[in-house]
């Protein structure tokens, strides 16, 4: 708050307010590195995950296109990095889209495959967004390495942070993308860690903010407040994952008892997916229909990407998993938090049957029996 009001001065100026401006940016990049295990001169503040995502495909693309021209992701990406490999593809570059298994964790052999002589970044995200699916990322950093070490390693780390290890030496990665309101920051800001020596051409021109790296009057109330959420959901990290574990095992175990039909999406092991993830698909049922369901109960829910909710297309990570197209439109995803209790998951186990319920009555008979009989 302080740094919305009396500190609000532009921190690339020299008068007073403007120096306590840039004491608090110093204080956030500090913290931030800190909890990376990074130099504070590795962070780039943006303005959430998704233009960390974009700067980090594009600025390596182009800061390394000497090199080659050639990407790798997975299919399975939020939309931030596929669009922004789409949008590549379109200006000249090779993309490859590593496919993933049944429970969305990444083919390394076919990843191994697809590296070549012209690679230059792989992307692959921390854990998914959609089913919570935990990516082996220190084996996809070796693959990748023993390949050719010049070859720059992305993740997206926006939904594992809070939850995973995010030390950047540990995992072994060149760049890594994160988000404030993840962390219970504040929304609009972000940060890019980029590993020094990584050849990054800057996206967004107008200033030499950020080191040359990124044009633009930094954010330095989102700044601060992300580095300190950030700070605060490290240092509580064990604590909270234990929390939320507990709720979401009980959703893996109950709901598809009392729904039946039911079929929970990701990892079968609960250690390879995010602690605060559930995902299910419904069969005989749109997810739209349930979530209006659910929300008319108050209870907040998405049926894929929430950057995606709106859409009548079924999720592109189902789909990538091998989620039959019509089972992946009724999909249900709950996240939980620090918030939450044992009573929310209760009340969610007693709406939820009978939001599916009401809804498959109003499906065909063939669409009843056939759940009845599943």
């Amino acid at each position: 708050m302080p740094f919305l009001t009396e500190r609000w001065g532009n921190p690339s100026s020299i008068y007073f307010e403007a120096r306590e401006a840039r004491k608090g940016l110093d204080f956030a990049r500090r913290t931030v590195a800190g909890v990376l295990g990074a130099r504070p001169t590795e962070i780039i503040f943006t303005s959430g995950g998704t233009e960390s995502d974009a700067l980090a495909l594009r600025g390596v693309a182009y800061g390394a296109r000497r090199r080659g021209n050639h990407l790798i992701t997975t299919n399975v990406e939020h939309h931030a990095v596929l669009h922004t490999a789409e949008r590549l593809e379109q200006e000249g570059f090779r993309v490859t889209y590593v496919p993933v298994s049944g429970e969305g964790v990444v083919d390394l052999e076919a990843l191994e495959r697809a590296l070549d002589n012209e690679t230059t970044v792989v992307s692959v995200m921390y854990a998914n967004n959609e089913v919570g699916t935990i990516q082996p990322i220190e084996d996809v950093v070796r693959i990748v390495k023993a390949r050719d070490p010049h070859i720059a390693v992305h993740v997206d780390a926006v939904q594992a942070a809070g939850y995973l290890d995010l030390n950047v030496d540990r995992l072994g990665v060149d760049l890594l993308s994160l988000a404030g309101h993840k962390v219970y920051g504040p929304k609009g800001i972000g940060v890019l860690y980029v590993r020094t020596r990584t050849p990054l051409l800057p996206q967004m021109l107008g200033g030499s903010q950020e080191k040359n790296r990124r044009g633009g009057t930094e954010n330095v109330a989102g700044a601060v407040g992300m580095a300190t959420a950030l700070r605060l959901a490290e240092e509580e990290r064990a604590e909270r994952t234990a929390h939320v574990r507990e709720l979401r095992d009980r959703l893996l175990a109950e709901l598809p008892r009392r729904v039946p039909g039911t079929h929970v999406s990701g990892p079968s092991a609960p250690d390879l997916r995010l602690p605060n993830s559930f995902s299910c698909c419904f069969q005989h049922v749109e997810g739209e229909a349930v979530l209006l369901q659910l929300d008319l109960k108050g209870i907040s829910a998405s049926s894929g990407s929430a950057c995606t909710t709106a859409s009548l297309e079924p999720s592109h990570v189902l789909l990538a998993m091998g989620v039959a197209r019509d089972l992946a439109r009724g999909s249900l995803r709950l996240t939980l938090g620090r918030g939450n209790t044992m009573d929310d998951v209760d009340y969610i186990l007693d709406v939820v049957p009978d939001a599916v319920e009401r809804l498959r009555a109003l499906a065909p008979r063939a669409s009843r029996e056939a759940t009845r009989a599943s």
